[in-house]
């Protein structure tokens, strides 16, 4: 199922994208005892599944919009707790980080041994068509990130790897937009990656039963029609696997919680000299099976 929160009477609401891809189906009409935000939806697991199944068969003419006229917004506009990222998870990237001289702890070693583990705070989420407000960095040195994101669905402490994709709900794209030279002079990357809007998301959140192979997905971006990333999920550092087990061993992952996987290499910081993102440029992301996300640049 491809699930959407969107704009519509002055009020966010959830609901799914029709097999045609032609319509979207409104639950605060379709279902209204299904929950009327994307987290607790989540947190419904199967049986909300389920009723919003049933909902997608409605013949309610006031509870179907046209999929082209929706306003979208981020799938999971409000997360609940910080998104969960992961730096470095390319190998190619990594050496293309490290080499930048952007990375202010780069060591011998581009390629880490272990996950690096930051988080963007759920202030930074917008949606497609958004904004990404680079007048807000005042380093100038704004950089663009694709990276599938992964949505938990089960809950969980202590996850195995063999166990951890049964607690996948799903995914989604995110642009991971950083400042660079506030990344690097900040040592940690928190304050980079933490501008206001920086972390486009959506189009949707497609369920796992949409995605046959989440490993075959290629991972693209584009600035102003130039292809500047191009990558597939399998060529991951630490695969989702790893990543989830990684991050439960301490640490109760709850429904709803986003962990951006990490950005190929193509990023602006890897040209000589850096294409940074200016007003007017746009970025267009694409991960097979789970649409385009594109927002311009203020």
């Amino acid at each position: 199922m491809k699930l959407v929160s969107f704009r519509r009477g002055g009020k966010v609401r959830i609901g799914a994208i029709t097999e045609d891809s032609s319509e979207i189906v409104d639950f605060s009409i379709a279902a209204p005892r299904l929950p009327a935000d994307m987290s607790s939806f989540i947190e419904g697991g199967d049986k909300a599944l389920a009723a919003a199944a049933k909902a997608l068969t409605t013949n309610e003419k006031e509870a179907r919009i046209p999929y082209k006229r929706a306003k979208l917004i981020a799938p999971i506009p409000s997360p609940r707790r910080n998104i969960i990222c992961v730096g470095k998870n390319y190998y190619e990237h990594a050496r293309e980080f490290d080499a930048s001289g952007f990375n202010a702890t780069a060591d011998a070693d581009a390629i880490p041994a272990d996950p690096i583990i930051f988080s963007k705070a759920n202030t930074t989420v917008c949606g497609p068509g958004d904004e990404i407000p680079a007048y807000l960095d005042h380093s100038k040195s704004t950089d663009y990130e694709v990276e599938l994101a992964v949505i938990i669905g089960t809950g969980g402490r202590g996850i195995s790897k063999r166990n951890a994709m049964k607690h996948v709900y799903g995914y989604t794209i995110v642009n991971d937009v950083t400042a660079r030279i506030l990344q690097q002079q900040h040592k940690q990357w928190f304050i980079g990656k933490n501008i206001d809007n920086f972390c486009p998301m959506g189009p949707y959140l497609a369920t796992t039963g949409e995605i046959a192979n989440i490993k075959k997905s290629r991972v693209q971006s584009y600035v102003n029609g130039e292809l500047r990333q191009d990558s597939v999920v399998k060529d991951l550092i630490f695969d989702i696997p790893t990543l989830i087990s990684t991050l439960s061993k301490g640490m109760t992952l709850i429904p709803g919680d986003i962990i951006a996987t990490g950005t190929p290499a193509g990023v602006g910081i890897g040209f000589k000299p850096p294409k940074f993102l200016k007003k007017g440029d746009i970025c267009t992301l694409s991960i097979d099976g789970l649409g385009t996300l594109e927002n311009p640049v203020g």
